[in-house]
């Protein structure tokens, strides 16, 4: 494979798979070859693919139709959730030379030597139950901010969910390995890291060490400004670290915290670890200590035997909760998991009908959060991306502004007052500094 130096890459899906597919990336730099764009006729493309997403087998042939279109010649290797899951399916996508499981993802380079162009893939995909390797990742060159892996793998097997199954048990490295890699990153130009993982609270596994102590040490890195937390489940988000963000200097007012159902009994039936009345604790806390704090929310919609009842028993709970965001996910079925053998499966087209209902409910709380913020002075961290003379940010407790488009203000932190909010719900702004 020497002879080929061109990579490409395309990663479908969430945080994770940006942070992952970054790393890889770099190795193969590393290694001589130049990343390019997928028009620019690479020799390899690499396709970092997802589970959770609906219709990825038809997501997954039209990237790699692309891909062949682009270079006929191109090496096509997949890897990922849906890589891990159903590497058969994948393998036999027209024009798929490799597909690599979760253990040997990282593994690439070692396979270039002997990969050829044949009818059929090559399929290296080991048990789930064997993938125990951590390996730090964080995404770099792609965005103002990065995505730092602290966390993969999880233990928890909700009843609709096949994560545990694409990614294994839940793993990380150590407290002082971690800050070890977000010193990497404090050495460049990098304001922001949000720390990413599947279920970022477990980190540690009651070795001695927990998120606790990581995002204490992680406070304390030199050169980086920023820090978010991620997804984190309402029962692994201790008092001790609501506590600790609402006085750090680098660790930002803004949580993203899945709840799933305000229905007690769907919680129980999808085998969560809470009840509404903690979430509802943990949000209250949040807010007591500074009300400008930004909270989202995971929701899924369509559940099996999620009656009329209860989807209005989760919209009125979301509706009288301080929060400010929703992430509506409509229930799909998806293989080897518990809730796809229950009853009463709920028609498609009233998923379709309750997920635009707590739609319609995300964008009423976001725009009653931002109505909260304007007059206020708050700061923010440009982005490069143009768009008609305009450029865009968030504040530190997540709230996307937008202002005239100026080359100097690109990966800046300035401070801003808060004006109005405009018709795309964006709220602009005026530069103070």
């Amino acid at each position: 494979m020497s002879q080929y130096k061109k990579v490409a890459f395309y990663t479908l899906g969430c945080k994770l798979n940006f942070s992952e597919t970054s790393t890889i990336s770099r190795n193969f730099e590393n290694q001589g070859f130049a990343k390019v764009d997928f028009t620019d006729r690479p020799d390899i493309v690499v396709i970092n693919t997802c589970s959770v997403t609906d219709n990825a087998d038809k997501k997954c042939r039209q990237i790699v139709k692309k891909a062949i279109k682009v270079n006929p010649e191109v090496f096509v290797v997949m890897i990922g959730c849906y890589a891990q899951l159903k590497p058969e399916e994948i393998a036999n996508i027209d024009g798929v030379d490799l597909v690599l499981g979760a253990n040997e993802k990282f593994n690439i380079l070692d396979h270039l030597d002997t990969l050829e162009k044949q009818d059929i893939a090559k399929i290296e995909n080991a048990n789930i139950k064997e993938t125990t390797d951590f390996i730090p990742s964080f995404s770099f060159g792609d965005r103002t901010r990065s995505f730092l892996k602290v966390q993969d793998g999880c233990d928890y097997f909700c009843t609709f969910c096949t994560i545990p199954l694409a990614r294994g048990k839940s793993r990380n490295t150590s407290v002082a390995e971690t800050v070890v890699e977000a010193k990497k990153i404090a050495k460049t130009k990098i304001k922001e890291v949000v720390l990413t993982g599947v279920n970022i609270g477990d980190f540690g596994q009651g070795e001695g060490e927990n998120f606790y102590d990581l995002v204490q040490e992680l406070d304390k890195v030199e050169g980086i400004e920023r820090f978010r937390i991620s997804s984190i489940e309402p029962n692994l988000l201790t008092n001790e670290i609501i506590d600790f963000v609402a006085q750090s200097n680098s660790f930002l007012p803004h949580f993203h915290i899945p709840l799933q159902s305000g229905s007690d009994n769907l919680l129980k039936q999808m085998r969560r670890k809470y009840l509404s009345g903690l979430y509802t604790e943990r949000v209250e806390r949040i807010k007591s200590h500074n009300p400008d704090t930004c909270i989202g929310v995971d929701v899924i919609v369509g559940f099996p035997g999620e009656t009329e009842e209860e989807f209005l028993t989760t919209v009125n709970y979301l509706n009288q909760l301080d929060i400010s965001y929703l992430h509506v996910f409509t229930y799909s079925e998806r293989a080897n998991t518990t809730a796809r053998k229950m009853a009463d499966a709920i028609p498609i087209k009233i998923r379709r009908d309750r997920s635009k209902q707590l739609q319609i409910l995300s964008n009423k709380k976001r725009r009653a959060f931002y109505e909260t913020q304007l007059g206020k002075t708050k700061s923010v961290l440009f982005e490069g991306e143009e768009n008609e003379g305009t450029m865009y940010g968030f504040t530190e407790n997540y709230v996307k502004v937008k202002t005239t488009f100026n080359a100097d203000l690109v990966n800046q932190i300035k401070a801003v007052k808060l004006l109005d909010i405009d018709r795309d719900g964006v709220v602009k702004v005026e530069l103070l500094n």
